[in-house]
């Protein structure tokens, strides 16, 4: 065999061994970023699945404006609830929350109840957190009340549950507020609040930011992802009514980091 066909075989394994390993990465990476998209808007998704929304392309369009959904997904929780999609029972408990400081809002409050519980009022967590906002226990046990005076503080109770989620969420915020002023921390302040809810103000500190994980950054994503159903400003399609739950995100299989903080 003469060494130009030898050196054209070699040349074509050795191309060979670089496409395929090449084309895995591509498939790999091209997977992800649609599973990011998806995550980003798996409520809309969700909607459209169940017909809550007109989302068949099919048909011209759909009726929602995607200006207003992505205002939403960046706005500051702060803005007024579309008090429909809120389910009746937890609507005033969410006000409240959203009230307890100028820095969180309501939609905030009904963004991370979806994300933690899916409005699952009896739900237990697998690191013991329990009921709609999932909280630690300590945090719980710092921060809760008895705020439906029915003489016990119960995080299975929505009341006790969403009021000690705001108060702790008011407390997180004025912590952030003042590491931000030190140039402690860097980045949007309800983000770096999130994130001080989900994996501890201690974390935030550690990464000067956000912390760079996927459990975190996951969680202001679909938090966020919620506030185009939850807010007034999105006009949604006339419906008689809207589900008054939702399935929350996936949780993991190991319990995330007990929060902390100094």
């Amino acid at each position: 065999m003469s060494s130009a066909v030898i050196g054209a075989g070699l040349g074509v394994g050795f191309l060979g061994c670089l496409f395929f390993p090449l084309l895995f990465l591509i498939l790999l990476v091209g997977t992800m970023v649609a599973a990011a998209l998806g995550w980003i808007f798996w409520p809309l998704v969700l909607l459209c699945d169940i017909g809550i929304l007109p989302c068949d392309a099919g048909d011209g369009g759909s009726d929602l404006n995607q200006d207003q959904v992505t205002e939403a997904y960046h706005s500051d929780g702060r803005g007024g609830l579309n008090e429909v999609t809120v389910p009746s029972s937890y609507l005033p408990y969410i006000k409240e929350a959203g009230a307890e400081c100028t820095q969180i809002g309501p939609l905030a409050i009904a963004g991370q109840i979806q994300q933690e519980s899916g409005f699952n009022e009896k739900l237990v967590g697998p690191d013991g957190a329990e009921g709609l906002s999932q909280m630690p226990p300590d945090k719980f046990k710092e921060f809760g009340k008895d705020d439906d005076s029915n003489g016990k503080t119960s995080a299975l109770d929505a009341d006790d549950s969403i009021r000690a989620q705001g108060r702790y969420m008011c407390s997180l915020a004025k912590e952030i507020d003042t590491l931000v002023t030190n140039n402690e921390v860097t980045g949007d302040r309800l983000d770096l609040t999130l994130a001080a809810y989900d994996a501890g103000l201690d974390a935030v500190k550690a990464a000067k930011g956000v912390p760079d994980t996927q459990q975190t950054q996951s969680y202001i994503i679909g938090v966020r992802s919620s506030f185009a159903l939850y807010s007034e400003n999105v006009k949604l399609p006339a419906q008689e009514s809207y589900p008054t739950t939702l399935s929350p995100r996936p949780t993991p299989s190991s319990p995330r980091p007990t929060p902390s903080s100094s």
